[in-house]
């Protein structure tokens, strides 16, 4: 391969990147319907037509700025696997993370709202992370019980419903409270009263 083929591959790589970044940040301005191919192109200085070259249709852009939001986040919480209450804490770990991503959360919560429509091209992309994600955190709550760390009466089914249901209800709570709702603090809270030990 030769440096100039390597040298376009790498501003190929950055020019993607920053598609995806621009995009994630119109997404959570203005939604997935008001967004405009145009104007992410726009501001990322290129045309609509090299926009399309690298993400053909709005639909697949949503989908790579989705797929890049949960590779980011699923890296960053395979750092050390962790299974029962130690997962439950990096997921309090996460929310505390978010607190420094506004334009992150804010993607997520539009597009998850928009996309409880079935004819939205993100519909089965959510289905899928909450099946996911309520069975991952439901594991963790069946760890802690086999610990014996859980509290008599605390299933893990309803436990993980109930812990997915309140970070994402705090995210927006967060976003409109202009970011001053300690989205890890009740979360930890709510944990820590589930639990027999500290966390």
């Amino acid at each position: 391969m030769t440096g100039g083929t390597r040298g376009g591959y790498a501003k190929g790589r950055a020019k993607r990147t920053e598609i995806l970044d621009q995009a994630m940040a119109l997404f959570g301005e203005a939604g997935y319907r008001g967004a405009s191919l145009r104007v992410i192109a726009t501001r990322c200085g290129i045309s609509h037509p090299g926009l399309l070259h690298h993400f053909p249709t709005k639909e697949a852009l949503l989908l790579a700025v989705l797929q890049h939001r949960d590779d980011v986040d699923d890296e960053w919480l395979a750092l050390g696997v962790t299974r029962g209450v130690d997962h439950l804490r990096r997921l309090v770990d996460l929310a505390e993370l978010n607190a420094k991503r506004r334009g992150i959360v804010e993607l997520f919560s539009v597009v998850a709202a928009e996309a409880t429509s079935p004819d939205h091209p993100a519909h089965a992309y959510f289905e899928a992370r909450y099946r996911t994600s309520v069975a991952n955190t439901e594991r963790a709550y069946a760890q802690a019980r086999e610990a014996g760390e859980l509290r008599d009466g605390i299933e893990p089914a309803a436990a993980a419903q109930q812990f997915i249901a309140l970070m994402d209800g705090l995210q927006i709570q967060w976003l409109i409270s202009d970011s001053t709702t300690d989205m890890a603090g009740v979360l930890r809270a709510h944990v820590q009263a589930q639990l027999t030990v500290r966390f």
